[in-house]
């Protein structure tokens, strides 16, 4: 039996009356303990400070004699030894090597070393049967004409490899030189693997670990635990170094809402995408693909997988993503390879500039792109494809503003849904309150959800609590996508509200303070599942035109009154157009308007100018059409009561000042709604119909607004005369 302690380095399994675990043991105190000459030994776990058990580390990986039951037989060196129920153990006692780092580096910085160090103990385990026929293979063929990237995979019977002399046993073997032979082996993997600890930047932890005289302790602990495929499986190991992500995810809190998404959100929106899809991801030999373009630590790729294969262990499953930031990279393409997934699947680069995955699709997609976050790096790549691919591209559709794409990755996502004539696919992605109304009608953004909507391709949106992510507080909610939906689902849109549905963390991490509980991810699901009006106001359907509207422009014809006061011939003489006339004009012009009646007021503007036009002449001035025109602007002013100004063909001119807009719902007739909504206040009004436009809008909140009736006028007297009541007698005590 092993014990573990999260306060302490295990170091040895020893043995009591019935195989009692010791750890953190002097040398000596190991000894005394197996030979059975100390008792005090045998009856106790003896813990000493950490300093001392760094220091006796070293030996108590080596294979040991024990007593057992009276018998002696040899044990196995303690990675052999460890258990294999629950991943957790494996998980924390992995984690627990950390403890080696303690002063040397802060807790955030852990996990850059134990993740890279558990990747690469268990690809040496998983290459350890065949490390001789690679070998051998590397020798004999090294200098001939085939590459090594085809015969050896063919040796090592993975997509990967590795051609150095050594393995964890034999580095453990050579402290002296440990930091040398253990840079030969790691620049011994092929590239697809080597790429993943290029991106850890190992080869500079190495050195950081040498230099603390702790790296042949890190190699030495690593070698002892045993994460042999035979030991271990995929699936298990998988969940050993999700664990292992979580615990670094939580250390470093600060920076990981850009790279982690919670666990819980993914499982709800893994649940909503594989909802309808239930009977058929249990069916034997079934393939299905997961694609996530901002996989992050490959949280959603991860749990995707987990769900499916608890319903059908025989499932055949395709990971792929694509991650920005290498260190995430370098993270998720390792649990990738710990898993058995292809490491070609996960791509390091950005999403909206190159496309790592292209011309392909997939069964499901899902994706929790960086809210808010400007995509002006991407704004020349993305724009060319835009107006050179159009539709046969990713961003037919339209482009939001430069100062948030998140937008740009739900057409990504769209794109990378398989065709419907193949199966079609789903996609669920994670976006806050701004994609769901930012843009009025025209706009890249109402472009943009025009289409998702015409083409029926929004299936739900779920509204999540707010305080959910570890970066931000605010809302937050899930889109769900298909191009196959079923026949109730045609043509409409469900929205649920799961705002409600959370527990209260008891610590909060960064703005995290809010967690959705399993009996809330299966409420929501249960209700996305029923695809109904539930009648307490959490799940409401809406035809898809119900979210789309005309915007009209209605116009007001201009009135204006002109005369030649002080004032406004000042002003009319310091228009641009005027002004550069010269001082000479502009002075002449002063005087003549000088010499017409400032008491008049002219209610038609063809009829002063007509005046102004005489006086001009008379004059001896010369002004073009466009003089005229900024002079008479100058001199006039809106008046209610004045006759409509007309252009040359005699129509009205429409007063810009005036002129606005109305948002029809797209159902109703705009003609309906001017005569009903507008005329009865503005009845020399009219529609522009060259600028209506159509837009859509998802106003969420709005349907799922709940009045709550102020509280009355009294009871609100009565609350202050209280409060003013304790203040007074307050007041009186401290006169007193």
């Amino acid at each position: 039996m092993i014990v573990l302690n999260s306060r302490t380095t295990p170091v040895v399994a020893s043995t009591g009356p019935k195989a009692l675990a010791v750890i953190c043991m002097p040398v000596a105190k190991v000894r005394t303990a197996i030979s059975g000459r100390d008792e005090s030994a045998n009856r106790a776990v003896v813990k000493l400070p950490r300093f001392i058990t760094r220091s006796i580390a070293l030996p108590c990986t080596r294979k040991l004699r024990r007593y057992d039951d009276g018998k002696r037989q040899q044990t196995e060196p303690l990675g052999r030894a460890l258990p294999s129920a629950g991943t957790n153990n494996y998980a924390n006692f992995i984690w627990n090597i950390a403890d080696l780092l303690r002063g040397s580096y802060r807790p955030h910085q852990y996990g850059s070393i134990i993740l890279p160090f558990t990747v690469l103990r268990r690809i040496d385990a998983v290459l350890a049967e065949t490390k001789d026929a690679v070998l051998e293979e590397y020798d004999a063929k090294k200098d001939g004409a085939i590459p090594l990237t085809v015969l050896l995979p063919r040796k090592s019977k993975h997509s990967f490899y590795n051609t150095s002399r050594y393995d964890f046993a034999k580095l453990t073997s050579d402290a002296d030189n440990i930091r040398d032979n253990l840079l030969d082996y790691i620049r011994g993997f092929s590239d697809n693997v080597r790429d993943i600890f290029e991106k850890y930047k190992l080869e500079e932890r190495l050195e950081e670990l040498h230099d603390h005289n702790l790296l042949f302790l890190i190699v030495q602990q690593f070698a002892a635990v045993d994460l042999h495929p035979d030991t271990v499986s995929n699936a298990e190991m998988g969940l050993i170094f999700e664990e292992l992500i979580r615990k670094f995810a939580e250390t470093s809190n600060e920076t990981a809402g850009e790279h982690f998404t919670p666990r819980e959100v993914i499982h709800l929106m893994v649940d909503l995408l594989f909802a309808p899809d239930d009977e058929d991801l249990h069916q034997p030999n079934i393939v299905r693909s997961v694609y996530d373009p901002t996989a992050g630590t490959g949280g959603m790729l991860s749990v995707s997988e987990e769900r499916i294969r608890d319903g059908n262990p025989d499932a055949t499953l395709m990971l792929a993503g694509q991650e920005i930031n290498p260190e995430s990279y370098a993270i998720c393409k390792a649990d990738m390879v710990i898993k058995g997934q292809d490491v070609g699947a996960i791509v390091l680069g950005d999403t909206l500039i190159d496309d790592g995955h292209l011309g392909k699709t997939f069964n499901y997609c899902l994706s929790n792109p960086p809210f808010g976050v400007d995509w002006k790096k991407a704004q020349p790549t993305v724009e060319k494809e835009h107006r050179e691919q159009g539709y046969d591209g990713r961003f037919g559709p339209g482009l939001p503003r430069v100062s948030d794409g998140s937008l740009l990755f739900l057409l990504h996502l769209i794109k990378k849904m398989r065709p419907a004539r193949d199966g079609g696919g789903r996609a669920a992605i994670v976006l806050n309150g701004s994609p769901l109304f930012t843009g009025g009608a025209g706009s890249g953004e109402s472009e943009i959800r025009r289409y998702v909507l015409e083409h029926d391709l929004l299936e739900a949106i779920i509204a999540l609590p707010t305080d959910m992510f570890y970066n931000t507080g605010i809302a937050t909610y899930v889109w769900v996508l298909t191009n196959r939906k079923v026949a109730e689902r045609k043509g409409n849109v469900q929205l649920v509200d799961g705002t409600g549905f959370f527990e209260k963390m008891r610590k909060s991490l960064g703005s995290k303070r809010k967690q959705l509980g399993t009996v809330d991810i299966d409420h929501i699901v249960k209700l996305y599942g029923n695809h109904a009006d539930d009648g307490e106001g959490y799940s409401k359907i809406f035809d898809n035109q119900d979210f789309g509207y005309r915007t009209i422009t209605i116009e007001r014809p201009l009135r204006l009154n002109f005369t030649a006061t002080p004032e406004r011939v000042a002003e009319a003489l310091a228009v641009k157009a005027i002004a550069k006339l010269g001082e000479g004009q502009v002075a002449a012009l002063r005087e003549v308007l000088g010499g017409m009646d400032q008491e008049m007021i002219w209610k038609s503007r063809d009829s002063f100018i007509a005046e102004l036009r005489a006086a001009v002449r008379n004059a001896g001035l010369a002004l073009t059409p466009a003089q005229y025109k900024a002079l008479a602007a100058g001199l006039a002013m809106h008046d209610d009561d004045a006759g409509i100004c007309t252009d040359t063909k005699g129509q009205p001119e429409s007063d810009a000042d005036l002129r606005d807009t109305e948002n029809v719902p797209l159902h109703e007739d705009i003609h309906e709604y001017f005569e009903r909504e507008v005329k009865p206040f503005a009845p020399d009004a009219w529609i522009d119909e060259a600028k209506t436009k159509v837009g859509y809008e998802i106003p969420f909140t709005r349907h799922f607004y709940k009045y709550q009736e102020p509280r009355p006028l009294e009871e609100i007297d009565a609350d202050l005369d209280a409060v003013l009541g304790r203040i007074r007698a307050r007041l009186e005590k401290v006169h007193v």
